[in-house]
């Protein structure tokens, strides 16, 4: 079997209503999918979500070789980028060639990727993440609601902005969740997505924790700086969780050396690859591995195979438009099935049809960091 070319395509997904963090919102919640198919001569596409930036420059690393040699590959992409660099989203376009190198392994293996690799159990935890700094109250608890109904026994809230309104906003999840189970206590967690300084990380999970238990808080500074978010974790009773826009193993040295991490953390756009080398480094130092993104199905396969997974993000229970996931959420759970590969099925027609556009390049959207994060004075109860 050899490697023919590729294509790539976009699709989106709708969330029906405003989605983002302390960067900024989506206030259409119109997000972009992007999509990455490799060809085979025998006929076998193998699918990745991730970007195809300099995707002519890293293809040709594995241009012509057999698919399922996926991890001498995936070094190859690496070595390909060597002087450039390969992080950002460069690294992302490795990561959706090597998802759908695995997906073309696992096809022609017939079996789904998640028995491949040596995963036991079909079904992996998860926690509600709703991408919700921009509801209302009411909002917020019909969003969580939802959730609920699938089981769903933690949840991420984003914030950092207004300690009271994040304390609000907390205990209306908390509340939504205990009720659906009884009165037992639910896990909360908050992701700041790297909006505060030192200081202000512990002051505001501080007081955050005269009322809460939080499970982690995640991104509570820059997302580099090992020593600061060693601060945080020693000035704090929660776990940090961070590591989801590191680009390479490397970047994590630094971080588990400083003792800055307590929940280790990698996004889907990053490859299958990438987690699993994670995983076994996150491993070797005793801590949970927890994956990161709104489609994470090619994580969620890689995740039944280590011994270290904690639980999975759940963001969106409805596929991106265009997109058939075999899986399904359930009791709290990503419930994986029994189509060989990545289980994903496009419809390219429907996608060809998608007329509307997100809002990439806003001035307020979530891919951009506002000119005062980290500087800012007072609280502010949406982001800039």
């Amino acid at each position: 079997m050899r490697i023919t070319g590729y294509r790539t395509t976009t699709t989106v997904q709708e969330w029906g209503r405003c989605v983002g963090d302390a960067n900024g919102v989506f206030a259409d919640g119109i997000v972009p999918v992007p999509i990455v198919m490799v060809d085979t001569d025998e006929g076998i596409t193998g699918i990745g979500l991730g970007p195809a930036v300099e995707i002519d420059a890293v293809f040709a690393a594995i241009e012509g070789e057999d698919p399922r040699g996926v991890t001498a590959l995936y070094d190859r992409m690496l070595r390909r980028t060597f002087k450039a660099g390969h992080a950002g989203a460069v690294f992302g376009t490795i990561g959706a060639l090597d998802s759908a190198l695995w997906d073309i392994k696992a096809q022609a293996a017939g079996e789904p990727l998640w028995r491949l690799l040596g995963g036991r159990d079909r079904r992996v935890p998860g926690y509600a993440s709703g991408l919700d700094i921009g509801l209302t109250d009411d909002e917020l608890v019909s969003v969580y609601q939802v959730y609920a109904q699938h089981g769903l026994r933690a949840a991420k809230v984003k914030g950092g902005l207004d300690v009271q309104r994040d304390l609000h906003r907390l205990t209306l999840v908390r509340d939504v969740l205990a009720e659906a189970r009884g009165g037992a206590r639910p896990g909360l967690m908050l992701d700041a997505n790297e909006a505060w300084t030192r200081k202000q990380a512990v002051r505001h999970v501080c007081e955050l924790e005269r009322t809460l238990d939080l499970t982690w808080v995640e991104e509570p500074v820059r997302r580099w700086d090992a020593e600061g978010l060693a601060v945080v974790g020693r000035g704090i009773r929660a776990s940090v969780a961070t590591g989801e826009n590191l680009t390479g193993l490397e970047q994590f040295r630094p971080l588990l050396a400083a003792g800055a991490v307590d929940i280790v953390q990698t996004a889907v756009v990053w490859g299958v690859t990438h987690f699993l080398r994670v995983a076994a480094l996150a491993h070797a130092h005793d801590l949970p591995v927890s994956p990161i993104g709104g489609t994470p199905v090619a994580l969620l396969h890689a995740a039944t195979s280590v011994p270290n997974h904690l639980a999975s993000e759940v963001q969106n229970l409805v596929p991106p438009l265009g997109i058939s996931l075999d899986l399904y959420v359930e009791d709290g759970a990503f419930i994986l099935g029994d189509s060989p590969g990545l289980g994903i099925t496009l419809d390219e027609h429907a996608i060809t049809t998608v007329t509307r556009s997100p809002e990439i390049g806003a001035a307020g959207g979530p891919n951009i960091r506002p000119e005062h994060a980290g500087r800012r004075l007072l609280a502010s109860s949406l982001p800039d």
